[in-house]
């Protein structure tokens, strides 16, 4: 994942178990056409509508919600809820 410049994260990258590009083949199999960019993007607007609900939820207001939806520990943390949750 290309991070802009001068964002860094002491505690690596994620994409919730699986990279931008199998997201978008999966996509284009299933008959959306999709390139790596794009699974990114559209990835990355989830969970930043995600972190301002989680926000929200906890009575917070975030300065931006967009650094909280790139963290790592925010896309395991909703990973592992969702896996618990739907199983």
């Amino acid at each position: 994942m290309v991070m802009p410049t001068g964002q860094t994260f002491d505690h690596g990258y994620a994409t919730a178990a699986m990279g931008y590009r199998e997201i978008s083949e999966i996509m284009t199999a299933h008959g959306d056409k999709m390139n790596h960019s794009t699974a990114r993007n559209v990835f990355l607007s989830a969970m930043t509508k995600l972190s301002k609900s989680v926000a929200d939820l906890m009575g917070e207001e975030l300065d931006d919600p967009e650094i909280v939806a790139r963290d790592p520990r925010f896309q395991s943390a909703i990973e592992t809820y969702l896996r618990e949750t739907h199983q």
